[in-house]
């Protein structure tokens, strides 16, 4: 029984290993590079489905010497935002405010958990989300909670497959602030903007 188990999930990983990969000129991303004011410090998006209070989905943001957005596995995209596998850049406040209404709606809402890190950790947050790759389908907290995980002060985090798990893990950082994001927008109606203006 577990041999054939096995076989039948073969196609179902096999087809979640087909990530397919992304890169924006280097020009593009150099025009869109953003750093935020403020102290560095990374963010944690989790997609909660409002009817079963399920993760759905998780993304990480990351304000360094510049602020990138780790989207991996997901379906956010607006042709003003440069992306390369999974890193969105130029997250200035207006991207990212569209970012969490793509994601809020009548049936999701999104959980922020923002923390201060210091220089040296968001450095090399910044670089392990750019290392990553495109992430295959589902892989979305596996992938960010590998990379928080490596992070100096988050040696806590372990990796699972969960959004909610991974929520409830950063929550017990010391120092871990958390809003919730609303919006009635029916599911449908989450046209993108004609233009997100990058300056």
């Amino acid at each position: 029984m577990r041999k054939l188990l096995m076989v039948l999930m073969v196609p179902f990983f096999l087809a979640a290993c087909g990530a397919e990969p992304i890169w924006a000129p280097d020009e593009q991303v150099k025009a869109a590079i953003y750093r935020a004011p403020g102290p560095t410090k990374l963010a944690l998006f989790t997609m909660v489905n409002n009817r079963s209070q399920e993760g759905a989905h998780t993304g990480l943001m990351v304000s360094g010497s510049q602020r990138v957005l780790f989207d991996p596995a997901g379906t956010f995209y607006h042709p003003s935002i440069p992306e390369r596998n999974d890193v969105h850049f130029g997250i200035r406040d207006n991207v990212l405010n569209f970012y969490l209404d793509y994601h809020a709606r009548e049936s999701f809402h999104v959980v922020v958990q923002e923390i201060e890190v210091s220089p040296e950790v968001a450095e090399l947050a910044l670089r392990l989300v750019q290392e990553q790759g495109a992430v295959s389908k589902a892989m979305c907290t596996n992938s960010t909670s590998s990379i928080l995980s490596q992070l100096p002060g988050f040696e806590s985090i372990s990796t699972t497959w969960f959004p909610g798990k991974l929520r409830k893990q950063f929550a017990k950082i010391p120092g871990v602030r958390e809003a919730k994001v609303f919006d009635d927008s029916p599911d449908y109606n989450k046209a993108l903007p004609q233009q997100v203006t990058l300056n």
